[in-house]
């Protein structure tokens, strides 16, 4: 055997495989960052039109247009997520007041982390957010790096306790997810943390994209809260 062979054999035998997976995963975030950009570039014109029709609806009920909240991204670091407003205005103290005389609405809050009748939202808000035209502003924070298309929920910090696993930290919160594309508003806060493990476990760009093609028919059966 020549001593090029010899060399080749030995680089081949000592490249250990958690370089290839370093290498493998650094090249899908790298191409899953370039397809988060070129998607916001995409839909930025028609996106822009659908915010500025909405926000002109949603002034006309008086308050802000839009709504931004602290959300955890990843490595728990928070940011700020943008959505057009689909609430009253001071709908933090109006979800308090709600719970405490409510006590079957607190047990939903408890278990689920959202309310299936929550007096907090507009009549516009909830076709809003059945269509999820309310998160179309979250396009900034996939442009700036905060989101990607593609991820878990984005989370409130107060919902961390609640939260039993880790993979979420390990990801940026995407506008759609398989969570999102499956049983959506079916199952309790603590269930979510599942479909952020699996997807971690199996993460690829066909997912991402399997989970893209899916979300336009996931939106128009109207299945969001």
């Amino acid at each position: 055997m020549s001593s090029a062979t010899n060399h080749a054999v030995y680089i081949e035998d000592d490249f250990p495989d958690e370089l290839y997976d370093y290498i493998s995963i650094n090249y899908y975030l790298l191409a899953k960052r370039l397809m988060d950009l070129l998607l916001t570039m995409v839909l930025a014109v028609p996106a822009l039109i659908i915010i500025a029709l909405c926000a002109v609806m949603i002034k006309r009920d008086g308050g802000p247009a839009f709504f931004s909240q602290p959300r955890v991204g990843k490595g728990g670091v928070v940011y700020h997520l943008w959505k057009l407003r689909s609430m009253v205005p001071d709908a933090d103290r109006l979800l308090e007041e709600h719970l405490a005389r409510t006590p079957a609405a607190r047990k939903e809050w408890e278990t689920m982390q959202k309310l299936e009748r929550d007096p907090r939202i507009t009549s516009l808000g909830r076709y809003l957010r059945k269509y999820s035209l309310d998160e179309l502003p979250q396009l900034f924070n996939v442009f700036v790096g905060d989101m990607s298309v593609v991820g878990p929920r984005p989370m409130l910090p107060q919902q961390r306790a609640h939260y039993p696993d880790t993979a979420y930290f390990d990801l940026r919160p995407g506008l759609t997810g398989l969570w999102q594309i499956s049983e959506r508003n079916g199952c309790t806060f603590v269930e979510r943390a599942k479909y952020d493990s699996r997807y971690s476990a199996f993460i690829s760009l066909s997912m991402d994209l399997w989970i893209i093609w899916r979300t336009p028919f996931v939106v128009l059966s109207g299945t969001g809260v």
